[in-house]
């Protein structure tokens, strides 16, 4: 192997294992010794190939926008009737929230900290799902309600499971394997709450 690919090797590991202790073990502060002891490396290592945790950090939370932004272009792009676009979203949402289920939290975390810049979403974008949500309500296919309030259910039902996790887990004696599965089950509950038909 060759050192560049080595180098290559190591920064993926690095990033790897942070994403693992931020997005699936809910480690948000976890220092760059606690991040390389997990990699397996030496701390300096981090410093090498990152710069700073800060930096780190902002890639990770950028990595951690990609996937939310995956995420929404099943909404963005997708030609299928609304209540068809929204299930397909919802079961790539319980999928992310599966492999790892402090993203949302933790892209919370980092932009209340002030730390890692905020992306947003497109205007044009947000008033076609608003119109989207209007025509569905005007159908009957919907509570008439903000369609603001729509997304807030929504992202609400999907979110909130995994946000409170160990203290469901702890509180309701739920193994992860079975918490996995309440998860994995959510998708039917979930559209009918949200749709009357």
């Amino acid at each position: 192997m060759s050192n560049q690919a080595k180098k290559d090797q190591t920064q993926e590991l690095i990033k790897e294992t942070a994403k693992n202790l931020f997005f699936v073990k809910g480690k948000f502060d976890a220092t760059t010794q606690e991040i390389a002891d997990a990699a397996g490396v030496n701390r300096t290592l981090i410093n090498y190939y990152f710069r700073s945790r800060d930096n780190l950090i902002q890639i990770i939370f950028d990595e951690a926008q990609k996937v939310e932004q995956e995420k929404s272009k099943i909404i963005q792009t997708s030609n299928l009737p609304f209540k068809e676009k929204m299930s397909e979203f919802i079961e790539s949402s319980l999928a992310t929230s599966l492999q790892y289920p402090y993203l949302e939290t933790y892209i919370v975390s980092q932009i209340n900290k002030g730390s890692c810049h905020q992306r947003e979403i497109e205007e044009d974008i947000l008033d076609q799902m608003y119109r989207d949500i209007e025509k569905e309500m005007e159908l009957g296919n919907i509570e008439k309600m903000s369609p603001v309030q729509f997304i807030l259910n929504m992202v609400s039902l999907l979110v909130f499971p995994s946000a409170i996790r160990p203290l469901f887990m702890e509180n309701l004696m739920i193994s992860d394997d079975e918490y996995d599965k309440i998860i994995s089950e959510r998708k039917e509950i979930i559209i009918n709450m949200l749709f009357k038909n």
